[in-house]
């Protein structure tokens, strides 16, 4: 999410969203000739793990997670006043609550938080998950009105909230971590009742309306809006999560119809977002894929909205864990291997962060504290050789097995997204609602 646009972006009325006028579809260019060979297939039961395919051993494969979990959520704290100098991103401020920062910001986030809850709970560590729910759901939750049950996107460190405006990404990840707790490990009483948690959560997507508010997914498209209740006209391809909404219709169970047309909604809006030929996607897009622009910028400009920066890195994750949790289908192989396609012609290992959707670099982006070759959207680039069959493959998941776990100023985007990344390439990203899953 860009993190200067949202702090406004709840502020704007539906009527002037309804008032841009939508750009013009990039022209449509035959991705390749054929259909592409499958991906390698995972034993029956096992998830993909590209690190064992590069040949990287089970036991380096853990201690490289176990390590890089250990720096990012107990690692050291940083001393500085903005703890920039520091490892860990979570921050544990009584015994059953804790934090996770951005540091470049020095603020918390709904997206943070539900991505370390994700990550808690697939690594079975309890006790930082029930902090981090705690936090959550006291600081960050909306307790009353049209929107109760969603999350504010951003408090201070002291659980204050600073922008009661809603995003999206963060409440669907707070969502799926607690359906997955709820199978893990079962559900206690009040707050610890996860599955109880999750369901109000999701039902409130599509019926905050029942009561006044504006539904988190769009009625006609079922895709996440942008950012509710202000901002509804558009979505953000990044936050269409199609492996989610499987574990979301079984976790809400009277709104499955509704979930089941997100995963298809959800699917399509990742193969139209990406340009035809580089497979790069806009950060934000209007319901049928096209790249959304605010009132004032042109296609050919900068602007975070339009281009490919920091969100729309998690396109290429999203895709490539729904091939790893529903199998891989021709459209994500099509789509991994347009990828790796454009960044072996920019350079495996030398790549900058952000471009324009033809492929042009950006002179710079949003955060100039990290590094031009971000850790984040090495992760990122490395799972597509879950579903990609292209021969560059090994050199992406080399480059993310050569990539040290972030620290400094830029270690919380980038830090979540290489934890995730780990999770994703070694096939230990888990749906433990499946049956046989622990």
């Amino acid at each position: 999410m860009n993190r200067t646009r949202k702090l406004t972006v709840a502020l704007l009325s539906a009527a002037a969203l309804a008032a841009v006028t939508p750009p013009a579809a990039l022209a449509a260019v035959p991705p390749g000739h054929g259909r592409p060979a499958p991906a390698p297939a995972a034993p029956k039961g096992k998830l993909p793990d590209v690190f064992a395919r590069a040949g990287h051993p089970a036991r380096a494969v853990d201690a490289k997670i176990q390590a890089a979990w250990q720096q990012l959520f107990h690692g050291d704290p940083g001393t500085a006043p903005t703890r920039a100098d520091g490892q860990s991103i979570y921050y544990q401020m009584s015994p059953d609550m804790a934090y996770v920062e951005d540091i470049g910001n020095q603020d918390v986030r709904s997206e943070g938080m539900g991505y370390a809850m994700m990550i808690a709970v697939q690594l079975g560590h309890r006790h930082e998950f029930d902090s981090l729910w705690n936090f959550a759901q006291t600081n960050m939750q909306i307790k009353s009105g049209g929107e109760k049950y969603y999350f504010a996107w951003h408090t201070d460190t002291t659980g204050r909230i600073i922008d009661s405006g809603v995003a999206p990404d963060g409440d669907q990840w707070m969502a799926a971590a607690l359906a997955e707790a709820s199978a893990r490990w079962h559900d206690g009483a009040g707050t610890y009742d996860y599955g109880r948690q999750a369901e109000q959560i999701l039902h409130a997507m599509w019926h905050a309306s029942d009561s006044g508010g504006v539904n988190m997914f769009d009625a006609a498209s079922h895709l996440p809006t942008f950012s509710p209740p202000g901002a509804v006209g558009f979505s953000d391809p990044s936050y269409a999560l199609p492996a989610f909404y499987r574990v979301f219709a079984k976790a809400d169970p009277s709104d499955k119809a509704l979930w089941d047309k997100a995963y298809t909604a959800g699917e399509k809006l990742l193969q139209d977002a990406p340009n035809p030929n580089t497979g790069l996607s806009p950060c934000y897009a209007n319901f049928d894929g096209t790249p959304f622009m605010w009132p004032g910028e042109t296609a050919d400009d900068n602007a975070y909205s339009h281009n490919f920066q920091e969100d729309a890195w998690r396109v290429i994750a999203n895709a490539n864990v729904d091939a790893a949790w529903n199998g891989v289908k021709p459209w994500q192989t099509e789509f991994s291997n347009r990828l790796q396609t454009f960044f072996t012609g920019q350079g495996v290992t030398t790549y900058v962060s952000r471009y324009h959707l033809d492929g042009t670099p950006l002179p710079s982006g949003q955060n100039t504290y990290e590094p031009a070759h971000a850790q984040g959207l090495v992760a990122m680039n490395s799972t597509s050789a879950i579903s990609a069959t292209g021969p560059g493959s090994r050199a992406f998941v080399e480059d993310m097995w050569n990539t040290a776990t972030p620290s400094g100023q830029a270690r919380y985007y980038d830090g979540m997204l290489y934890m995730l990344g780990l999770l994703y390439d070694s096939g230990q990203f888990r749906d433990f609602t499946r049956p046989g899953v622990h």
